[in-house]
């Protein structure tokens, strides 16, 4: 019996990870297809194979034009949407294990409240440098995300201990005192439109430079988070229960925290603040996978970030004045 259900669970994963690999090519190459410029499906496939991975392929048909517009323009950003997406969903995954909360997300600390702030200041002092490729306003936003961290876990520390209802407290406090900040300098600042703007997030003009920067912050916060998934499993039994088991809970957290910080303070730095993915897109994938956090923070990645390219897809289709 127990043999029979083995082989059936493993049947199933290999037909789980076929089904969000064929979801995800075809979210990604159709997403790249649809836009104002008329180019077809084949002429977007036959593109990213020779810009990809070097196919001699015959590109009689296409236009220099089309090539452009595909690698340029449409590819990056729906890579990008992708990162952002599955990252914010993977970060929405982790809070919801270590925190045991159903309505925890990647912005509960307060973390998307730092990153708008840095960002308003940023837009307000009207800073015209870059560094390494990050212009004025996204490292304001990725300072500011990652000192909203800081002082969010500093508060809540109690001895050497982070309680965690303290810290989820902390976080809302924290994000509302920014929030007023950035409300107060809206109403005295002329960029009140700008910060409006960037509060929104957006994907439109992301280029390769955005994804090349964003890209490796994300991948790394999210390689530790996914090598923490077994004591996330033995987190969700609680804190005690789980210290008893040889679970080092405050190092967990610690790590869990600084890592999906990395990561949203990467996603939104590049992009503005982009909510909900982080919330809804876990609940949806656990339903699917069940709680373990090995096969939940794949499959939320993979899912969060079609559901990204998705919206982005359905809100640049919208917008004709794109130039794609």
């Amino acid at each position: 019996m127990n043999g029979g259900e083995t082989v059936n669970n493993r049947i199933s994963n290999k037909c789980l990870i076929v089904a969000a690999s064929l979801l995800c090519f075809f979210a990604v190459i159709l997403s790249t297809t649809i836009g104002i410029a008329d180019i077809s499906f084949g002429q977007t496939i036959r593109i990213l194979l020779v810009k990809l991975f070097h196919v001699n392929l015959d590109m009689g048909g296409v236009k220099e034009s089309a090539v452009t517009i595909v690698w340029l323009i449409r590819f990056p950003r729906v890579m990008l949407a992708f990162f952002v997406g599955g990252a914010l969903a993977v970060c929405g995954a982790s809070y919801q294990g270590i925190f045991k909360n159903p309505m925890a997300d990647p912005f509960i600390l307060g973390v998307s409240s730092g990153a708008a702030l840095g960002a308003t200041l940023g837009i307000i002092a009207h800073l015209d440098f870059s560094f390494l490729g990050f212009n004025a306003v996204s490292i304001f936003a990725f300072i500011g995300a990652l000192a909203s961290l800081f002082a969010v876990y500093n508060i809540s520390k109690i001895g050497r201990k982070v309680p965690v209802d303290t810290l989820l407290l902390s976080g809302i406090a924290i994000g509302q005192f920014l929030s007023a900040i950035i409300s107060m300098c809206m109403v005295f600042s002329y960029d009140f439109q700008s910060i409006i703007l960037w509060t929104m997030g957006s994907f439109n003009a992301k280029s390769w430079n955005q994804l090349i920067l964003a890209a490796p912050l994300i991948i790394i916060g999210l390689i530790v988070v996914y090598a923490s998934s077994r004591e996330l499993d033995i987190m969700l039994l609680g804190e005690d229960t789980a210290a008893q088991l040889g679970v080092d809970t405050e190092m967990l957290k610690m790590k869990v925290l600084i890592s999906t910080a990395l990561v949203t303070a990467a996603a939104v730095s590049v992009t503005g603040i982009i909510g909900f993915v982080g919330l809804i897109i876990p609940h949806i994938v656990r339903l699917i996978t069940g709680p373990k956090h090995k096969k939940l923070l794949p499959y939320s990645f993979v899912v969060g970030g079609i559901f990204m390219i998705l919206c982005d897809t359905i809100a640049r289709s919208l917008m004709t004045t794109d130039a794609q």
